[in-house]
């Protein structure tokens, strides 16, 4: 029997979290003599009203066993949930016209996905664009925090090498899931803090500091302005968002591990070594082709090369430059990069490095033994053996990636829109990239004037790529459900 109790439990208490961080766009209203203070009062008191209701009317009797459906569930009802009521000061405030757009922007900013439907952002009211940085922000602790805690129990896409990789090895420093949040947490706030002061001293005002700060860590992409980052046109700005967002891209418990005195697996692991490498090649041929066709001076195109190749592998999805003129080979590399994603544990998206290594482990295992039929190979993932399941999970991720991006690009097209901005537009909403390539959807368009149907299908394609495709489709299969 489903613990229902339980998980509208946890639900009130996620609102009730909500509800105190409406206050904060609220405050900021104030400050600026916005009235639009009211309308996040309003939604603080509802979203508020209704957390406690729940907290207090479900609270668990005795110890509530929680298994493995309700994990799924509780997951997949948290986000849906908290976007739901994160959408209400968009929709009071009428900064977003219709519904579909005030959700679309809410589960866009706590997915960290950072495709937008508002325009004119350099106008808009302060405390609406803290709000859509906040939502960025909290979004990307509870992606963290559910890539080390729940997503390893689950065994998604292979999620269940690092419940040993980070539960047992943390063990010595955080007996229990919750001193690993708390941790990860402080880490968090550290990397902010750090982050928005740097923003700060480079020339932003601290609103502006503060805001892409918080759409930095989480690799999320949202800014106050319709040109992004390219509104700065500061080169140390860009040169400090690459690091952060890179910071951002890496496992944030290495980071933790690393303030406690224990750097060795920050430069040993290696998800993070791969991950820099491909950075930087990818920087390199970018940077050479943009010099090579004239587009851009050398030390121009290293310069731009760099933040888009960072921005796009991240998938934070800040632009400083308008791609869509750079010609077909940075195109399709720019497309290519929407696939590759961070490292697991972090607030990036995507596919995950750690999958790509462990796919060419598996095609060279089967290399290998076709040429030496009798021999004996062990993989190895960070110094522990895989097992055949590792394999299969993963290579049951990249399948089941594959069929998802194709089915995403068929319903775009069968909607309406063109080539390009279909191939693209799936690739960046499964990935949680945010731009993607051509007028419409590119690095200076926006989702706003996409059809209703497009915007539903975004929607659901931005949650089933933030939850790891399986967490969510398990769902809609009818054995879940049974007894």
């Amino acid at each position: 029997m489903i613990q229902g109790r339980f998980v509208l439990f946890i639900l009130g208490a996620f609102l009730s979290i909500l509800a105190v961080a409406m206050a904060i766009p609220a405050l900021m209203d104030l400050l600026y003599r916005d009235p639009d203070w009211v309308y996040f009062g309003e939604s603080a008191a509802i979203t508020g009203f209704v957390g406690i209701l729940l907290t207090l009317g479900f609270w668990p009797e005795g110890e509530p066993v929680f298994e493995v459906r309700e994990t799924f569930i509780l997951t997949v009802s948290s986000w849906v949930t908290i976007s739901l009521f994160a959408s209400l000061p968009f929709m009071l405030s009428s900064a977003a016209p219709t519904f579909t757009d005030a959700f679309f922007e809410a589960i866009s900013g706590l997915t960290t996905t950072g495709a937008t439907v508002f325009k004119d952002l350099d106008y808009a009211p302060p405390g609406i664009l803290l709000w859509r940085s906040l939502l960025q922000w909290l979004g990307g602790i509870g992606i963290v925090v559910m890539a080390m805690t729940i997503l390893p129990a689950l065994k998604i896409g292979g999620m269940q090498l690092f419940r040993s990789e980070f539960s047992d090895r943390s063990e010595k420093y955080f007996p229990r899931v919750s001193q690993i949040a708390s941790a990860i947490l402080s880490t968090y706030l550290l990397m902010s803090a750090m982050c928005g002061v740097a923003y700060w001293l480079a020339g932003m005002t601290p609103f502006q500091a503060i805001c892409i700060m918080m759409s930095t860590v989480s690799t999320a992409g949202f800014a106050t302005s319709d040109l992004s980052l390219g509104y700065f046109d500061n080169m140390w700005i860009e040169v400090i968002a690459i690091s952060f967002m890179i910071m951002g891209s890496i496992t944030l418990l290495l980071f933790t591990r690393f303030l406690q005195g224990d750097p060795k697996p920050l430069w040993h692991d290696s998800q993070v070594r791969v991950f820099l490498s491909v950075i930087g090649i990818a920087t390199v041929f970018m940077a050479f082709w943009l010099w090579w066709t004239d587009q851009y001076d050398s030390l121009t195109s290293v310069r731009y090369s760099a933040f888009t190749v960072v921005s796009i592998a991240s998938t934070t999805g800040f632009t400083t430059a308008d791609f869509n003129s750079w010609g077909s080979f940075a195109l399709i590399f720019i497309f290519l990069l929407m696939f590759v994603g961070g490292c697991t544990g972090s607030t990036a998206g995507g596919i995950k490095i750690f999958r790509y290594q462990i796919l060419f482990k598996a095609a060279k295992q089967q290399i290998l033994q076709l040429r030496r039929p009798h021999g004996v190979f062990v993989p190895l993932y960070n110094d522990q053996r895989l097992k055949e399941a590792d394999f299969m999970s993963v290579l049951a991720f990249f399948a089941l990636y594959i069929f998802c991006y194709a089915a995403l690009a068929l319903s775009y097209s069968l909607c309406g829109l063109d080539v390009i901005s279909s191939l693209s537009g799936s690739a960046t909403i499964l990935g949680n990239v945010g731009p993607g390539l051509g007028n419409q959807i590119g690095p200076l368009g926006s989702f706003g004037e996409l059809p209703e149907t497009v915007k539903w299908l975004t929607i659901f394609g931005m949650l089933l790529g933030r939850l790891e495709l399986l967490t969510l489709l398990i769902l809609f299969t009818p054995n879940f459900w049974r007894t």
